[in-house]
Parts: C-alpha cells; sequence; structure tokens
C-alpha cells in the first residue's frame, strides 16, 4: 500500500523525472563508447551503424528521446515550482508534460523510421 503522500500524481510527475535521469545516465557512457569508437575504427562505426537500422534499435531509441523529452519537462515542472507562483493546475501541468514527451519522441520514431540511413560527406 502507498503512503498517501505517494498516492498523489505529483509524487508519479517526481518519481518519472528521477527514473529518466537515472536512465539517460545508464545511457550515457554506452553513447560515448560509440563515439570512441566512431574516432577509433571506421569499420567497427559502419557495422554499428548498420545494426542500427534495425526496428529493435529505433524503439531503443523511441524511449531514449521519450526519456529525454520526460526529464526536459520533469525539469522544466521544478524550474516552475521554484520560480512561478503555483496553482491547483499542478495535475494537469504533469499530465501535459508527459503527453508532450511522449508526443516527442513518437514524432521522433516516426521520422526515424520514414528515413534511409544519412549519407554524411565531408
Amino acid at each position: 500500500m502507498l503512503r498517501p503522500d505517494r498516492n498523489h500524481t505529483l509524487w508519479f510527475a517526481f518519481l518519472l523525472h528521477r527514473i529518466s535521469g537515472l536512465g539517460l545516465a545508464i545511457f550515457l557512457p554506452f553513447h560515448f563508447l560509440v563515439l570512441g569508437l566512431a574516432l577509433e575504427n571506421a569499420e567497427t562505426m559502419d557495422r554499428l551503424l548498420r545494426w542500427s537500422d534495425s526496428a529493435m534499435v529505433k524503439i531503443a531509441e523511441f524511449g531514449l528521446v521519450f526519456l529525454l523529452a520526460v526529464h526536459l519537462f520533469g525539469g522544466l515542472r521544478l524550474l516552475a515550482l521554484e520560480f512561478l507562483p503555483w496553482s491547483n493546475r499542478q495535475k494537469s501541468l504533469a499530465a501535459f508534460a508527459l503527453a508532450g514527451s511522449f508526443i516527442l519522441a513518437c514524432l521522433f520514431l516516426i521520422v526515424s523510421m520514414e528515413s534511409d540511413s544519412i549519407d554524411i560527406k565531408y
């Protein structure tokens, strides 16, 4: 049974913000590893780029963009709590932040599924 103070919508917004931050913190070392591989070995990077065209990776990217958007909007909510006068609309704003995060992640997924591989020329 949840404590009464943890059965509030804004407590779930707080929890989602913390979980998204943790997810991003776990992701970043892997991201830096891949960037390091790109600098060291072009062939390995090419294999990773081909692998990243799979549907599973696209879904994982959707999750990553969702976490980024949730963390962004959660951070904006916290800034608003600190610096703006607040009203009873907090639940609606928290729900809007979650919906906005999901919409941004969906748009990213749609665009990434439609686009073929990006050809970068120097």
